[in-house]
């Protein structure tokens, strides 16, 4: 029997081979078009009998192909590739096909016109709006040679987008150096050579192993003293996947990218978009794409003078220690070196008041206070890899969700963190509930020996990060699956949770209970706390312009991309560069070749959404400062208007829901301390 169409509550992750992935797509695929195929038959039509049963057979493929999406990402091997790029084709084709059958579209919109609609409840209503406006997306008008272009591009899409992620997986794990002797990295702290040592065993060697996951990388830029390994570093990190560096050529996006921007124009086109960008924002809570480029324009306008003072700092700082040349290489370095003096605080003395399992317990008892549900650990859940932990949530003593917790870097591994669904809530036609089931995945820095992991303070950020995705997937109360959780909400609404969870790392009283020395237990003594407090905006607008330099790139470059013209991608990122950047880059660097955000991701022309949100988090969180951070009642307002509602409602109505206005972009200004 095939473990991938046994339906258990949750994957059987230790009997999944990749020999099973195909077979149970094409299984259930088949089911799935011969299920609706029968729903059709079916009249007069009804939401019960035509929508639920559509979500019912979906539901069924979306638990066959979440685990092999998830393992794809987590313990990537050459047959799990393969596997999973023939599946991704016979998705996407089954998806465009349900997107442009007239008469599934026929049927949704008789609901939709018929006097039962009225009596249908608020998430019904929004599924089949939703709905609507998805056919029409899907090119549901177009006359038949049309769609069948739209449909070869969709596919086509999902295919470049495969494969420029593998290209960036496999570029980061081509380059390594391996250092024999310690000193020949100057400045790196003893725990991060700890863990380079480590990493080096893992491989059968001795010394101290260099690579481009995150916490290496970032331990080389930030602190290691010799400027040429800084320099070989950052280039090597810069240029993977591209046509330069030392895998130059090996695994370039090049003719991906191109692909990609060519295809989603000519989509854009077929349904009478001008752009990429405008199609885009048909889904988004921003009402078109002039909007979006006036708000990021703004940004940078009231940003980017902070951020050259801030730069300016930086520079003299270097030059008093020798540095009269800063280089972009050189920037973390000194960037530290300033911070330290400024205010007596570094990651690395950080680091012990912060380790994992202490953090976790924490991050725990900040929902228990916000929302009062508990968390647990439970050991039934199979599990990919022995290093996951597993959780259930409670609520009124119930279980209301469960969770993956895989927190650290490792071989065959996606880079990054994520929150994805492993489950959705929903009830089906018998009125049985299925709980949500979430995966969180980071990749931080490894335990080193007996001790536990250890965590930066930007790595307890990106924890409580992905909690708050998580929280908006497993504590939602919407029970039709495309409106519940995360599902149904604006791309630009959808990080609201997240980057809200994040603030709690940055209030005296939450920090209390999540920090700990990993010997002693004693929280961050208060003088260290009021270092980390005063240190919490440096550099703030310096990190504005860099997210700014990425929306802007990724909106423009879809806004405005013309198939014709060569060089587009780069012209158009040296562009935002010399509007919003301070640090230029070397003209060898190509970020632009791993940007899987914008290429491999759901990003592309949404990249904004991240300072979007982080607008609607910092005006959110305006609310809890002024009631208390714990204040009862305005947490339950968060969960009743923002957590449990989904994607059931406009996120702007949702949002005047809580705050009782609409947003405010001074709230992030003032909360990055660029305004005051």
């Amino acid at each position: 029997m095939n473990p991938l169409l046994e339906f258990r509550a949750l994957p059987p992750f230790g009997e999944i081979q990749a020999e099973h992935m195909l077979p149970a797509v094409e299984q259930v695929l088949t089911e799935a078009r011969e299920g609706i195929e029968a729903l059709l038959a079916r009249q007069p039509y009804t939401y019960q009998s035509l929508v639920q049963g559509r979500e019912e057979l979906e539901d069924r493929l979306h638990q066959v192909w979440s685990p092999i999406s998830h393992m794809n990402s987590v313990v990537n091997s050459a047959e799990i590739r393969e596997a999973h790029q023939a599946c991704l084709k016979l998705i996407t084709d089954y998806y465009t096909e349900m997107g442009q059958n007239r008469a599934l579209f026929e049927a949704y919109q008789s609901i939709a016109e018929s006097d039962a609609f009225e009596r249908l409840d608020q998430p019904q209503k929004k599924v089949l709006d939703n709905a609507l406006r998805d056919f029409r997306l899907s090119g549901i008008a177009l006359p038949e040679a049309e769609q069948a272009e739209f449909s070869r591009l969709a596919s086509e899409l999902s295919e470049l987008s495969s494969r420029f992620n593998n290209n960036v997986l496999d570029a980061n794990q081509a380059w390594s150096q391996l250092i024999e002797q310690a000193d020949a990295l100057p400045g790196v702290p003893d725990s991060q050579l700890a863990a380079m040592s480590q990493a080096a065993e893992a491989r059968g060697q001795t010394g101290y192993l260099l690579t481009l996951d995150i916490p290496c990388y970032l331990a080389v830029m930030t602190y290691c003293e010799d400027r040429e390994m800084r320099r070989a570093m950052y280039l090597a990190y810069g240029t993977r996947a591209s046509d330069r560096g030392p895998n130059a050529g090996e695994f370039d996006n090049s003719e991906n990218m191109a692909k990609i921007l060519k295809a989603r124009a000519r989509q854009a086109e077929l349904l009478g978009f001008n752009n990429y960008a405008e199609l885009s924002v048909e889904t988004k809570m921003a009402r078109s794409a002039i909007e979006v480029l006036d708000f990021l324009n703004d940004l940078g306008e009231r940003s980017r003078p902070v951020a050259e003072k801030e730069l300016e700092e930086i520079k003299d700082f270097a030059a008093a220690e020798g540095c009269t040349d800063l280089q972009p290489w050189d920037v973390s370095f000194y960037a530290e070196k300033l911070k330290k003096a400024r205010f007596d605080i570094s990651q690395e003395e950080l680091r012990p008041y912060f380790p994992a399992p202490r953090v976790i317990e924490g991050m725990f008892e900040v929902v228990r206070r916000l929302f009062e549900v508990d968390i647990a650990a439970v050991t039934d859940m199979p599990v990919w890899h022995e290093e996951v932990m597993t959780y259930e949530i409670q609520k009124s003593g119930q279980p209301a969700a469960r969770f993956y917790l895989d927190l650290y870097t490792r071989e065959n591994k996606r880079g990054g963190a994520w929150m994805d669904e492993c489950r959705v809530r929903r009830r089906d036609a018998a009125g049985a509930l299925q709980l949500p089931v979430a995966y969180l995945t980071c990749n931080f820095s490894r335990p080193v020996g007996d001790d536990p992991a250890l965590l930066t303070h930007p790595e307890v950020v990106t924890l409580f990060h992905e909690f708050g995705h998580g929280l908006h997937g497993m504590l939602t109360q919407i029970d039709v699956a495309p409106v519940s959780g995360i599902n149904g909400v604006a791309w630009d609404a959808v990080e609201l949770p997240s980057q809200f969870m994040e603030n709690f790392c940055w209030q005296a009283e939450s920090l209390s209970f999540i920090s700990g020395h990993y010997q002693t237990g004693e929280p961050l003594p208060p003088a260290m706390l009021d270092k980390l407090l005063a240190a919490k905006n440096f550099q703030s607008a310096m990190m504005m312009v860099r997210q700014l330099e990425f929306g802007l790139f990724d909106f423009r470059l879809h806004a405005s991309f013309d198939p014709d013209q060569d060089n587009q991608v780069q012209e158009t990122l040296d562009n935002v560069r010399d509007d919003v950047a301070v640090v230029k880059p070397p003209a060898e660097y190509a970020f632009q070749h791993g940007f899987s955000h914008i290429f491999g991701g759901g990003y592309a022309a949404g990249y904004y959404s991240y300072k979007w949100a982080e607008v609607l988090s910092a005006d959110a969180f305006g609310k809890f400062i002024e009631d208390g951070i714990f204040n009862r009642q305005t947490g339950e307002e968060f969960l009743s208007t923002i957590l449990e509602k989904g994607g059931s409602e406009d996120a702007l109505d949702l949002f005047i829901a809580f705050r009782g206005r609409e947003p405010e972009v001074d709230a992030l200004l003032r909360q990055e301390g660029i305004v005051s």
